[in-house]
């Protein structure tokens, strides 16, 4: 891999000398600092751009929840002691319908994470910006990306002075989440689905949720609500109502909050508590589903896939997507094969692992409520602990739609039928 100094020239022209990466990654977030990390560790010499100067920065509108299927990748990246040690909690998923609560079997549920992103995102950078080989640049932002012989060849990055540098790399990483620059820049094809509800969410010291230290998740079809007990003995409260209940929480978002989950089933102790922030919210969520390479570019984390935030999945699939692509390249970085092929696997791998999980998220995000299908998995899922251990499989994405549905099915009818028949 090319070795150059290790302080590469500020230029002011694009005629200057450039520096050479094996990669540009843009975003230093959950994403791409796993990125930084896995290539840095491989030998690779890496850029890691990040618009924020301040190091402690982190992304404030986000349930912080990392689902099960992404807890693996983290312990690979050895950062789940360091997580645990910063105060994060293991967690697994009640969720209420109403046919009652779903929950699988203890021993037999995924366990998520929680811990804010106060906390998460400073970890992670530091992490990644200790790596031999990792660059981090803060305060950077990509103003232009590089292409030569119709290949993407790295980035122009700005300063807030407006100190430009050229940033040359094999391979470009758009790591810079749902409204990526990069893939605006490089023009990958997107497609879009729209989003009927909208979030508000913050911070609450008070008495534990009944489940503390599991999540608990309320399905009032169509409307929707949470408690992520989480570190410093917080809870995340949250909702994610239809837009018809806008104007409510757009007139005071704390005072609506509050009312929302205090009158939602088996309500938690949100009345008891106290906000130690702002309640914030985000009302475009628009789902986004781009193209994840092109010649000499990757999209990992939301800058690839930015879906309804309702099923909590983004942070997960940013260090899961992070993993994939290291893995896909780390032979191409060596000079063992070429890079479109490494891509080329990468690309499959995200497909394989996330595009039905993700047709069925947009789906849902329209609003609606509960179609035929889900009211016979959710109802047989409160009723039987073997369907809600698959449930819970499929929920916390540890396993894929396709191996999920041909078992879930068949036992759910079942079992809602000698329920008709008790009846």
């Amino acid at each position: 891999m090319p070795q150059t100094d290790p302080h590469p020239p500020i230029i002011e022209n694009e005629a200057a000398d450039a520096a050479v990466y094996d990669a540009v990654i843009v975003g230093a977030s959950l994403a791409g600092c796993a990125t930084a990390i896995q290539l840095g560790r491989a030998g690779a010499r890496v850029a890691l751009v990040e618009k924020q100067p301040d190091p402690k920065a982190f992304k404030r509108m986000c349930s912080h929840y990392i689902q099960a299927s992404g807890v693996p990748t983290i312990e690979r990246l050895g950062l789940l002691e360091p997580m645990i040690e910063a105060g994060a909690l293991r967690s697994r998923v009640h969720a209420w319908t109403k046919w009652g609560w779903i929950a699988a079997p203890a021993d037999r549920a995924g366990q998520g994470i929680n811990l804010r992103r106060e906390l998460l995102d400073p970890l992670v950078r530091t992490i990644a910006a200790e790596t031999p080989g990792v660059e981090l640049m803060l305060g950077w932002s990509a103003e232009e990306v590089r292409r030569e012989e119709g290949a993407f060849a790295g980035i122009v990055a700005r300063d807030r002075e407006g100190t430009r540098r050229e940033l040359r790399g094999r391979l470009t990483i758009g790591a810079d989440g749902r409204d990526s620059r990069i893939a605006e820049l490089s023009e990958v094809p997107v497609k879009t689905y729209p989003h009927a509800r909208f979030a508000y969410g913050g911070y609450f010291e008070g008495p534990a949720p009944k489940y503390s230290p599991d999540s608990s998740i309320w399905f009032l079809d169509p409307q929707w609500a949470a408690a992520f007990p989480t570190d410093g003995d917080l809870t995340f409260y949250a909702a994610m109502p239809t837009k018809d209940r806008l104007a409510e929480f757009k007139a005071d978002p704390e005072a609506a909050l509050v009312r929302f989950l205090s009158d939602v089933p088996d309500a938690p102790p949100i009345r008891e508590s106290r906000a130690i922030e702002s309640v914030i919210g985000k009302i475009d969520m628009t789902n986004r589903m781009r193209q994840v390479t092109a010649p000499g570019l990757a999209l990992i984390g939301d800058a690839a896939l930015a879906t309804d935030p309702l099923f909590g999945v983004g942070c997960g699939w940013a260090f899961q997507s992070a993993e994939w692509l290291s893995e896909s390249i780390a032979p191409a970085l060596d000079g063992a094969e070429p890079l479109e092929k490494g891509l080329d696997r990468y690309r499959r791998r995200h497909g394989k692992e996330l595009r039905a999980h993700a047709f069925f998220i947009h789906d849902y995000a329209n609003g609606r409520r509960f179609n035929p299908a889900e009211r016979l998995t959710f109802s047989a899922a409160a009723r039987d602990p073997k369907v809600a251990t698959l449930f819970d499989a499929f929920g916390t994405r540890q396993i894929r739609p396709q191996q999920a549905f041909p078992r879930i099915l068949p036992r759910a009818v079942a079992v809602n039928a000698r329920h008709a028949l008790a009846r």
